[in-house]
């Protein structure tokens, strides 16, 4: 048997459960998904019964899908690094530097394109010095992550001095606007939903993504049928840094500035939709629509409880409920 083919065996030994069980495992993630979209639809209920002239309005379903787009595309690189047996709890730093970094003064005389590339270029350097850390320095993840997190909010602080960096470019500024909506939808959807796509396509339709799924079900069994783990798990570091740059820059378009809160528990956020998207926390199994669901249900909660004048700590206490009790039901799901 040639080497690759080792490898391809590997990955699909890795990527599925024994051929017994492939129905039955079938079945829990089409039910998961499912539930998962009955949840959303109980909360479209709720949310029309509670303030149905505020709820279904068109402008605010529009401004759900808008801030569910930013945190919705760090969680789609959250996912891949989770699946690959990894976490990272640096994103809302990443998204902070990134947004300060681009939306600089000097930086903004470079215009739309300068903005763009300096917040792609800070996500991925992030991405990069978490990925070799992790990898080829062999640190902890969690300990690598949580270093960058401080990092990289400090470094924000320095940058913007406390104060928040106003954007004057008009062409970005444009893209926040209702006349640059397309059929209705925001441009920061569309964004949002491309992503989705991409990622669901490269985790389930590249070698790519059977190797992620390969290093986070059995890190050991994929090294020796001849995948390099430490350079896969580079690699997703450095797609879940991409992904923050390319969410500081819809923040920056969002929000019209740059400042040094940006991002604030984003990583808490998207780890949580990620787990109760159906993603093991330990690595091997997951999906990105599941993922993708979550970040519409805890943006739709949040929209409803903003509403209906509740106080963030019960938001917080709803959304706490909702993790464990998806955490008690993949352990339940795993085990059968």
């Amino acid at each position: 048997m040639t080497q690759s083919a080792a490898v391809s065996a590997a990955e699909k030994s890795a990527s599925a459960p024994p051929p017994r069980r492939r129905p039955a495992l079938g079945l829990r993630l089409d039910v998961r998904t499912l539930s998962l979209l009955g949840v959303l639809a109980i909360l479209v209920v709720v949310g029309g019964v509670t303030k149905p002239d505020e709820f279904l309005a068109v402008s605010n379903l529009q401004l759900v899908l808008t801030q569910a787009s930013v945190i919705g595309v760090v969680t789609v690189g959250m996912a891949f690094v989770i699946i690959g047996g990894g976490i990272d709890l640096s994103v809302g730093a990443i998204v902070a530097l990134a947004s300060v970094w681009a939306t600089t003064v000097a930086t903004q005389e470079y215009g739309f394109a300068g903005v763009l590339f300096t917040a792609i270029a800070v996500g991925l350097g992030c991405g990069l010095v978490n990925g070799v850390l992790i990898a080829y320095g062999r640190m902890v993840a969690f300990i690598a992550t949580l270093a960058m997190f401080a990092s990289a909010r400090g470094l924000a602080l320095q940058i913007t001095d406390g104060r928040t960096q106003i954007v004057t470019i008009p062409e970005i500024l444009d893209l926040g606007e209702k006349d640059a909506y397309v059929l209705g939808v925001p441009p920061l959807v569309i964004v949002f939903a491309v992503v989705g796509v991409i990622g669901w396509l490269v985790l389930n339709r590249t070698t790519f993504g059977r190797r992620t799924v390969a290093i986070g079900g059995n890190p050991e069994a994929a090294r020796l049928a001849g995948i390099d783990v430490r350079r896969q798990r580079l690699y997703l570091y450095l797609l879940s840094g991409l992904c923050c740059g390319i969410a500081a820059f819809l923040l920056i378009i969002l929000s019209g500035s740059g400042q040094n809160t940006n991002g604030n528990l984003y990583e808490l956020d998207a780890i949580a939709a990620v787990i109760i998207g159906g993603t093991l926390l330990s690595g091997g199994r997951g999906n990105i629509t599941g993922s993708v669901l979550g970040v519409l249900i805890f943006t739709t909660i949040t929209n409803i409880f903003a509403l209906n004048n509740l106080q963030t700590a019960t938001q917080q206490i709803a959304k706490g409920a909702i993790i464990v009790v998806a955490v008690l039901i993949q352990r339940r799901t795993a085990h059968e």
